[in-house]
């Protein structure tokens, strides 16, 4: 069942509204900024954690609440969370946590990055066809549901992808076909990853059973040099 226990500890403008979220900073108090885009199931803790991982690299990390407070552990409430989550409006969430990143004082890049997680995969993907050059990296680990773009012609962020082998919600065939609609769309810089693991192998709290040490491991430390190189 669903629950209201999102991570909040932030508010920033969305539109004529409000939106809310996770805000982690580093260390030193200041850093380049990341968007941290949830899974379906919420701005969870694991999500929270994730940003604060971000944090503890020296980035200002930013999970925006695309749920508004409510979270789940339920696989069949989550995919109905997603679905019924207007498009429109999460991007106007996102693009309001970009304009909230770039008008920090704690932030200190011209540009964001943004690392997300099945849906808030395709959140990335969508953020950065529409962001242009205010979104400089993008993230997308196993990217799905309708917020995956048509087209990237309006792309300009250089891309990093992390993709199971054995994931039957988004199938490695389709992943190889979206990284090459990328390359040939966009002209941006396109890496994507493959290992052999399913879907979510990032999350060791997925209820799913597919969580991989090793596999996450290694996305994470090539997504973190990714973003050294490339949120400046």
């Amino acid at each position: 069942m669903s629950e209201r226990a999102s991570r909040q500890n932030t508010s920033f403008p969305s539109g004529d509204g409000q939106a809310h979220g996770y805000l982690a900073l580093p260390e030193s108090g200041s850093g380049p900024g990341i968007l941290v885009i949830q899974e379906w199931w919420g701005l969870t803790d694991h999500i929270a954690e994730v940003a604060d991982r971000l944090a503890a690299e020296g980035f200002v990390a930013l999970a925006p609440d695309l749920f508004g407070g409510t979270t789940t552990h339920d696989a069949a409430e989550a995919g109905q969370l997603m679905q019924q989550l207007p498009v429109d409006r999460a991007a106007r969430d996102l693009s309001g946590a970009v304009d909230f990143l770039l008008a920090s004082e704690a932030v200190t890049s011209s540009t964001v990055g943004a690392v997300g997680f099945c849906m808030g995969g395709g959140f990335v993907l969508l953020l950065a066809a529409q962001q242009g050059s205010r979104v400089s990296a993008a993230v997308p680990f196993y990217g799905v549901g309708p917020a995956v773009p048509s087209t990237y012609e309006s792309l300009t962020a250089a891309v990093q992808g992390h993709y199971g082998e054995q994931d039957p919600s988004y199938p490695v065939a389709e992943a190889r076909r979206l990284e090459q609609q990328i390359r040939d769309e966009s002209g941006a810089k396109v890496e994507f990853f493959y290992y052999e693991a399913g879907h979510a192998f990032h999350n060791d709290a997925n209820g799913l059973g597919t969580y991989s040490a090793p596999d996450a491991a290694l996305a994470w430390d090539r997504t973190v040099a990714f973003l050294r190189a490339t949120v400046a």
